[in-house]
């Protein structure tokens, strides 16, 4: 389905701005549990029939789509021609769309050797809090002229402007692609990291629990046989399902007791004495971890070692979703609010308590 609903989203947010009435900027909600909760009171405006592939170029490697479009959808036209996404977008039970994976700024398994949604977004349309239609960026990389704002709107949720549409890099799939298993423990998968960072491999992911490392592989035939003959380890039949399950938290790990804590820290980062089970991802930049530690001892801890942590899924919002900012970060979060929706229509409280 194509539709471009543009036109009447701009009449309701400036209806909205007049009147002073917020508004819950959704999809279909497979990210809900990502940070605070919504007052179910607030108006909803959902970009589901807003849909299409506006433009897609597989030679200059870039596909401009509108924001209600399911990332399913996309990826299928983008199979078609042998591309993809290299930043493997989440696709919580099968139901995101494109302006939630730009709103969410997750990334799957991929993201620290292929780069975040954050690095393939080349430009945006969007409605700010007044109804005003924003264009910023364009369809190539060189195209610099307001390409940070198209990057901002990365990871907002919805609470800086309604994405209209936007143009996104795509990468050719990998000519191979295998995936080694190792028994390793978490000390042993972060020292793996370390050695096998100092080398140039076709390493394309890799996650480390239950005392088994995983190395995917990817790239030409040559490239990912040089490396298997380096690492070593068994290959693992089913790989294709198992980093799009851990990708989607599909694992039994992330059904497991416990809050749902992501931590974000330098891979080399030792072990966190911390109670609970702990999937290593992003070769030790990302750390999953279901614990019923507290929160301030949780990012008390990741601070410490110059990190943060978010808290997914959240029963109430009586603990923080998003780490802390630092006073003058949250005060540059709070201008760039004021001045993309001067009366805080948009998403109120999504991401803070504050604004």
């Amino acid at each position: 389905m194509t539709q471009d609903l543009s036109k009447e989203f701009q009449e309701k947010i400036e209806d909205c701005f007049d009147n002073s009435r917020c508004i819950n900027i959704c999809g279909h909600d497979s990210k809900q549990f990502y940070g605070r909760t919504i007052n179910n009171q607030y108006e909803k405006l959902s970009t589901i029939e807003h849909q299409g592939v506006i433009d897609y170029q597989p030679t200059e490697l870039v596909i401009t789509v509108r924001s209600g479009t399911p990332l399913a959808e996309v990826e299928s036209v983008l199979d078609e021609k042998n591309q993809m996404f290299a930043f493997e977008p989440p696709q919580f039970n099968q139901q995101g769309t494109i302006g939630g994976m730009i709103a969410s700024g997750l990334s799957g398994p991929a993201r620290p050797f292929a780069g975040s949604v954050r690095d393939a977004v080349l430009g945006v349309s969007c409605l700010n809090g007044k109804g005003e239609k924003l264009v910023y960026g364009g369809q190539v990389m060189k195209n610099v002229a307001g390409y940070d704002i198209s990057r901002l709107m990365t990871g907002s949720m919805g609470t800086l402007g309604l994405i209209l549409d936007a143009s996104i890099k795509v990468m050719p799939k990998p000519e191979q692609t295998i995936t080694l298993v190792l028994e390793q423990s978490a000390e042993q998968a972060l020292q793996t990291w370390q050695k096998l960072g100092n080398q140039a491999l076709a390493i394309s992911a890799s996650c480390q629990f239950n005392e088994q490392l995983y190395i995917r592989l990817s790239g030409n035939a040559a490239a990912v046989k040089h490396a298997q003959s380096m690492i070593g380890g068994e290959p693992l039949k089913e790989d294709k399902q198992f980093w799009q399950q851990l990708r989607d938290h599909e694992l039994d790990f992330f059904q497991g007791p416990g809050s749902l804590w992501r931590l974000s820290l330098a891979g080399a980062t030792m072990q966190l004495n911390l109670s609970g089970d702990t999937l290593i991802d992003w070769a030790g930049a990302q750390r999953w971890i279901k614990t019923d530690e507290s929160d301030n001892v949780i990012r008390h801890l990741c601070e410490s070692h110059g990190g943060h942590a978010a808290l997914f899924a959240p029963p109430d919002n009586k603990i923080e979703a998003f780490h802390p900012l630092a006073p003058g970060i949250a005060l540059l979060h709070k201008q760039l609010k004021q001045a993309f929706d001067p009366v805080g229509i948009l998403n109120p409280l999504r991401m803070t308590a504050d604004y």
